[in-house]
């Protein structure tokens, strides 16, 4: 069963071998800080090919050559590329990891499934599942155990999948803002689900399911807010964007809609999550408006080895907050992964 962590924000749950905080850490004599628009020196870009020749866009950090701690597998969520994520790898890879992240099929620089170039599109759940699978197998191969992974929202979704189909096999797992539910303005998700069927049955299900802006390409006004308080990091991701045009994703398809709502409802079947024996910590928010944080909370209770870490001053990227947010993150998953599985 799982512990909830519901904490005021000058807390840390100290029964899980939580360091206090890593200010020490950020700010060590020597350290320089971080460009979050380059690609570290240490960080090699490559691709993996999937078993059907597709090229999944990868980056790895090798580990350190003194007293490696282990190999972290970081996935991101729907429309993310790994640009968005170099800062935290970075530092993931300063605590002694080897850390390696890839961009999902049909987004980032992994191709695109899709009507066109800015809708994201999958026809099936499954498949992400089997690429992830592989890529995991291989990589688990190649790199220094032990192994664990951190993922966001629609990738904590998938690694949830794979560890339940068991698919893929970490010491631990860290899953930020999952999506199990999503917040749809208040409509139960089955009525959801069967509209996102009807618009696939009447129509091509790769078109866009919703409006990105009214300037092809580019993102809504509001999106940021409903990402992060912290405007330089969003700024980071539009930078990223312009510099590398083909990382750019928009809207989900109706595919994608209804194949998502097909996979939270195969995730939430009695028995299933119940079967996952796997560490698991999950860092949600009440406050997000993007994902369901109710079904996140029931899943986190089914889990026979989960724990809820709840930051309600979050936004859905947790990863990418403010310091003051993030930092408490990135303390808890140091924590968690030193004391459940000695990573």
């Amino acid at each position: 069963m799982s512990r909830d962590h519901g904490l005021p924000k000058s807390n840390q749950p100290q029964e899980a071998g939580i360091i206090p905080n890593i200010a020490t850490e950020l700010s060590r004599p020597g350290a320089t800080a971080f460009d979050r628009r380059a690609i570290p020196a240490e960080a090699v870009e490559s691709h993996w090919i999937a078993a059907d020749g597709l090229a999944i866009r990868r980056i790895d950090w090798p580990a350190p050559a003194q007293a490696p701690r282990g190999s972290l597998l970081f996935m991101g969520g729907r429309g993310d590329s790994y640009e968005k994520y170099l800062e935290t790898l970075d530092y993931w890879h300063r605590q002694g990891w080897a850390v390696t992240a890839a961009d999902w099929r049909g987004q980032g620089a992994s191709g695109r499934l899709g009507l066109d170039g800015h809708t994201g599109h999958i026809d099936d759940f499954a498949i992400w599942v089997a690429d992830l699978a592989g890529f995991w197998s291989d990589w688990q191969a190649a790199t220094p155990g032990p192994h664990g992974v951190v993922a966001h929202s629609m990738g904590a979704h998938l690694v949830l999948r794979a560890l339940a189909e068991r698919r893929i096999d970490p010491a631990a797992a860290v899953l930020c803002a999952p999506m199990l539910g999503l917040a749809a303005g208040g409509l139960p998700a089955g009525v959801m689900h069967l509209i996102a069927r009807i618009m696939c049955r009447f129509g091509d299900p790769r078109r866009a399911a919703w409006k990105w802006s009214d300037k092809p390409g580019q993102p809504p006004a509001e999106r940021g807010a409903l990402l992060t308080h912290d405007a330089t990091r969003y700024a980071d991701e539009l930078w990223w964007r312009e510099k590398r045009p083909e990382i750019s994703l928009g809207p989900g398809s109706w595919g994608w809609l209804e194949r998502s709502y097909a996979s939270m409802r195969r995730l939430q079947a009695p028995g299933v999550l119940e079967k996952i024996a796997t560490p698991i910590l999950i860092i949600a928010t009440a406050n997000d408006r993007l994902v369901g944080f109710k079904a996140i909370a029931r899943a986190a209770q089914r889990l026979p080895n989960g724990e809820l870490l709840r930051l309600d001053d979050a936004r859905h990227e947790i990863l990418r907050e403010a310091d003051s947010l993030r930092d408490r993150a990135l303390v808890a998953i140091d924590g968690f992964f030193a004391v459940k599985q000695g990573l």
